[in-house]
């Protein structure tokens, strides 16, 4: 699916309904803006930083299946002792 947007004169651009309906995105959420050799990635970025770590987590993510939030905590605990 190919969807189109124009920039305004303030630079901005409204999402299309249908890729926000697709993605469950809503007024207020934030996300995050990549940018490539010809192109600009628009993710939608979960709320709390928690989230954010437990996505690197999952499968094809850097931590490969690993819960990097639970790996944090651990390695707080052992620095703790």
């Amino acid at each position: 699916m190919t969807l189109s947007v124009k920039v305004s004169t303030k630079h901005q651009i409204v999402v299309p309904s249908e890729a926000r309906r697709r993605l469950g995105i809503a007024a207020g959420d934030r996300l995050t803006v990549e940018l490539t050799a010809d192109a600009i990635v628009l993710r939608r970025r979960p709320a709390k930083p928690s989230d954010r770590l437990r996505a690197l987590g999952a499968e094809g993510g850097i931590w490969k299946g690993v819960d990097p939030v639970r790996h944090t905590r651990q390695l707080r605990d052992e620095f703790d002792r």
